[in-house]
């Protein structure tokens, strides 16, 4: 148990998980594409526009993700001082930060042809929007605060109040009146996309959970290398 818990062999271990996911990931991205854009059907109300959703619903999906997966971790982080799961939130937060740029930019790409605007203020769109700012607030705030018992305390803080949004975003498409359509995917109710548009989707959802598995292990170990280094000046 100790081998497992000791940081050079968690190092090892992410460096061998990062060269296995690198075989796998770019082909299931490809498959995802080509299922994506030449075996999935056309949309027949949307056309050719729909397949977007390829993209911009697993984006979406993984900015939502991360940044509950942050905010659960800064809490345990604040209960349990475990210096360690810092790293982790530090290595998430620009790739969900990035996830949601995606979804944005893609959601405005489908809304053009489907809504005949780029942008609405939208209740889905404006939390979603709201969210990038919770996350480059929440990377200035451990980027900018050297302190790192008050770092923890405002990462807390943020990633809690940015909860509060992720509900909101969830939920908005029930609460408001809005342009954006309910969720078709419901994994404790009926599913309204069909399998021809779903398998495509599952592919892409899990290339892209690979990719963002290859970039945290790279992020993580570049941030464990750092606070190695930073130790080693301090002595």
């Amino acid at each position: 148990m100790i081998k497992f818990l000791n940081p050079s062999y968690i190092f090892y271990l992410t460096g061998k998980i990062l060269n296995f996911i690198k075989i796998f990931v770019i082909p299931i991205i490809i498959i995802g594409v080509i299922f994506s854009l030449f075996i999935s059907p056309k949309d027949y109300i949307q056309g050719d526009a729909v397949r977007i959703m390829y993209v911009h619903v697993p984006s979406a999906w993984i900015s939502l993700s991360c940044f509950a997966l942050i905010s659960f971790l800064c809490v345990i982080n604040f209960i349990f001082k475990i210096k360690s799961i810092s790293l982790i939130y530090k290595s998430l937060a620009p790739i969900g930060l990035t996830f949601n740029f995606i979804a944005i930019f893609t959601g405005s790409l489908w809304g053009e042809p489907t809504w005949g605007t780029w942008w609405a203020w939208d209740a889905r769109l404006t939390s979603m929007l709201i969210l990038i700012f919770f996350y480059i607030i929440f990377i200035l705030s451990y980027k900018f605060i050297t302190n790192p018992e008050r770092s923890s305390k405002i990462c807390t803080l943020i990633s809690v109040l940015g909860l509060i949004n992720l509900v909101i975003i969830k939920y908005s498409v029930n609460w408001w009146p809005t342009l954006h359509q309910p969720s078709s995917i419901n994994l404790a109710g009926e599913t309204t996309v069909h399998f021809s548009m779903l398998i495509p989707l599952g592919i892409m959802l899990f290339g892209f959970l690979l990719y963002t598995a290859l970039i945290f292990l790279m992020k993580y170990r570049i941030e464990t290398i750092r606070v190695k280094k930073k130790s080693l000046k301090k002595l």
